[in-house]
């Protein structure tokens, strides 16, 4: 099995032969993304794989930042600016700043510049009718014009194509028709068919900036992939972390927008269930941001839609991760009253931290970890290059502040693991939860180098590093099933009355996915939810259970105290008197995959651990301390690390402060704690 994680740095490769974890970790590329992929591949030998699954940040960092392909936008007329206004929400921090603009507005940077969106005489009632005929005429019209505007991709989102989808059907025909067959194409009613036009917008067009930007992508991979030997089979992970065939992720991509973060929560999930740990905080640190997540009770929460940024909302099924603008690429900057400033600003894969050597002349967080003698420089990255202490030292020296060298460096370290200790807070705190009762998974090549010192500012349980946590979210592939569904919108209101209308709708839905999907569908149960709301609410609950068996006239009050048993849970209130109304159903078919397994090993007394050696740390505090180091590679279950001290392996680095305690557990795993009692293992 394989398990590639494509990051804007690095793309992070696992395979597993015999029950054997085999990694390497290979520098992404713009030029040629899948260049990068297949030389992971080879390096580990791909030709007998019976998997290679696959998950990239590619489609998101191509959105941010605005590297898209030309695009329209087709919609109702006297509707097309529907993308510019957004839901006319504003974040918090904006609510009296006149001068704040979306950052995909016309007065920003727009998905679809306002001249490429056009509008079409046409209208669909809410209930299906049609009130103004499809104008094929002026259709065509619009259309010759941006065939002259040399578009590469169409988006076609009509007001109410969700109930009805006839003219979009017919639009997406004329647009064949006059600007090639070879022009892809998404139409709302397939690529999103839900309720709200503005959510169902983003979503069709990002789905067909998707289309064009892995459609040759994709097919490089296989082929190449191919060309080595192998003949399995390629999955793309969605934005949940599930599984699809490559050629099934295409035909709606913008599922397979935001896979990375979501495979690293669902590799903590399946881990946690190795070691005994329901309650995790997740926290990816990678080289540009810090992603957090929550698994409660042994699952993860799972939201229906998501935004990339502030009020770009894009329909997919997608684990709730938070992000901060920290991590080890993070620059350092001066603020203007000469005090030290950690990101959000990052250096990148390209030049990089100043200790790379590719020309990169501010500082960052790893030119601090470097300095302060926590990192290798001659093991970074599995040794793919040498880290260049003189050049981070040149790099924070240059810093126009007059802060003492020791303590630029000290405060870095020390701002950085706060920002992603205050995410870590934000999120436990919106989910109210106890803090108190919950492990801290740090993942990601720079997690363990960082965010042990988060106990010093946090009441965590503990800190676990996983094993390979530079390659962790690759891992996460390897612990995912095929998850197939599909879903349609109806304002319903729940009773006796409308239970024959709901249970058609899921038999129609069941009855479209086991035929899509064939064979391999027989003999799976299918799980069918609903996000609903109270009578009058303009927002829904989601993910809402459907009790087994049909749903009848009897059978309908059972739904109906399944969602306020949901409301209740996740909102703490309830409200049995209030009608409930449904939006969103959805029904579900997992199919089962092969996974990693974590074999634990005998429980023993915990043992001192053997060093490697011993080293200076400077910078940790007024003067250098002795520290000692240790190989990952040579601790087994019940090891165990006093700070401080610093515990090194192939692709990453954990750094175990003074007075924590790091035990090695029954999996692997290093857990971290700041007091002096036998740590669960």
């Amino acid at each position: 099995m394989f398990g590639v994680d494509v990051g804007g740095t690095f793309t992070d490769v696992v395979a597993i032969r015999d029950g054997k974890v085999e990694v390497t970790k290979v520098p992404s590329s713009r030029i040629d993304p899948a260049g990068s992929v297949v030389e992971g591949a080879r390096r580990l030998g791909v030709a007998d794989s019976a998997v290679f699954n696959h998950a990239s940040t590619m489609g998101l960092n191509a959105v941010l930042e605005r590297r898209l392909p030309k695009v329209a936008f087709l919609t109702t007329e006297g509707f097309r600016d529907v993308l510019d206004r957004g839901t006319v929400h504003r974040p918090l921090d904006a609510q009296t700043d006149p001068a704040w603009r979306r950052t995909f507005g016309d007065a920003a940077r727009p998905l679809v510049p306002r001249y490429l969106r056009r509008g079409v005489r046409e209208r669909k009632t809410a209930d299906g009718g049609t009130l103004i005929p499809l104008d094929e005429a002026q259709a065509r019209h619009e259309l010759e014009i941006l065939k002259r505007c040399d578009v590469e991709g169409v988006a076609i989102c009509l007001i109410n194509a969700y109930v009805d989808a006839e003219h979009e059907i017919r639009l997406r025909e004329l647009v064949r028709e006059v600007l090639g067959a070879d022009v892809p194409v998404s139409i709302s009613s397939e690529t999103s068919p839900l309720a709200k036009e503005y959510e169902r917008a983003s979503t069709t067009v990002i789905d067909v900036i998707m289309k064009l930007l892995f459609s040759d992508y994709a097919a490089q991979l296989d082929r190449d992939l191919g060309g080595l030997g192998f003949g399995g089979q390629l999955n793309f992970a969605d934005c949940a972390a599930n599984l699809l065939p490559w050629e099934e992720a295409l035909e709606r991509p913008f599922r397979i927008l935001f896979a990375g973060p979501a495979a690293g929560t669902l590799s903590s999930v399946h881990l946690g269930q190795a070691i005994g740990r329901t309650n995790i905080l997740c926290a990816d640190v990678g080289g540009t941001s810090t992603d957090v997540s929550i698994i409660v009770d042994g699952k993860p929460f799972v939201q229906n839609t998501f935004e990339i940024e502030h009020d770009l909302i894009i329909n997919a099924l997608s684990t709730e991760v938070s992000s901060v603008g920290a991590g080890g690429g993070s620059l350092v900057t001066v603020s203007t009253s000469g005090g030290i400033l950690v990101g959000p600003g990052s250096a990148g894969a390209e030049p990089g931290p100043a200790c790379y050597g590719r020309g990169g002349t501010q500082p960052t967080v790893t030119d601090a970890v470097l300095l302060m003698g926590i990192l290798d420089p001659k093991g970074f990255a599995g040794g793919e290059f040498e880290l260049d202490a003189d050049a981070a030292r040149r790099a924070f020296e240059s810093l126009d502040t007059p802060v003492p060298f020791d303590e630029r460096v000290r405060t870095t370290y020390r701002l950085a693991v706060a920002h992603m200790a205050e995410e870590i807070l934000n999120v436990a705190v919106r989910h109210g939860v106890d803090i108190r009762e919950f492990s801290l998974m740090a993942y990601g090549a720079a997690g363990g180098m960082l965010l042990p010192s988060a106990l010093d500012l946090l009441p965590l349980k503990e800190v676990i590093i996983p094993p390979h946590p530079g390659l962790f979210s690759a891992l996460g592939l390897l612990s995912s099933d095929q998850v197939y569904y599909e879903s349609e919108s109806a304002y319903v209101v729940f009773g006796p009355d409308s239970a024959e209308h709901i249970n058609a709708v899921y038999d129609r839905m069941e009855a479209r996915l086991r035929e899509h999907l064939g064979p391999i569908a027989d003999g799976l149960p299918v799980r069918r939810s609903f996000d609903g709301r109270l009578v009058g609410q303009g927002w829904e609950t989601p993910f809402v259970q459907i009790p087994d068996g049909p749903i009848t006239s009897e059978s309908i009050q059972a739904v109906i105290g399944a969602f306020h048993d949901a409301y209740e849970a996740r909102n703490g209130n309830r409200f049995d008197m209030i009608p409930v109304e449904g939006v969103t159903y959805r029904v579900e078919i997992v199919v089962p995959a092969e996974k990693v397994d974590y074999a634990p090993s005998d429980e023993v007394e915990p043992f001192p651990a053997a060093p490697g050696g011993t080293l200076a740390l400077e910078f940790v505090g007024p003067e250098p301390i002795q520290a000692e180091w240790f190989d990952r590679a040579s601790l087994t279950t019940g090891a165990t690390v006093t700070g401080p001290a610093v515990i090194r392996e192939e692709l990453s680095t954990t750094y175990v402060a003074p007075g924590q305690r790091a035990v090695i557990g029954r999996v692997g795993e290093i857990i971290i704690s700041t007091h002096s009692e036998e740590v669960a293992r």
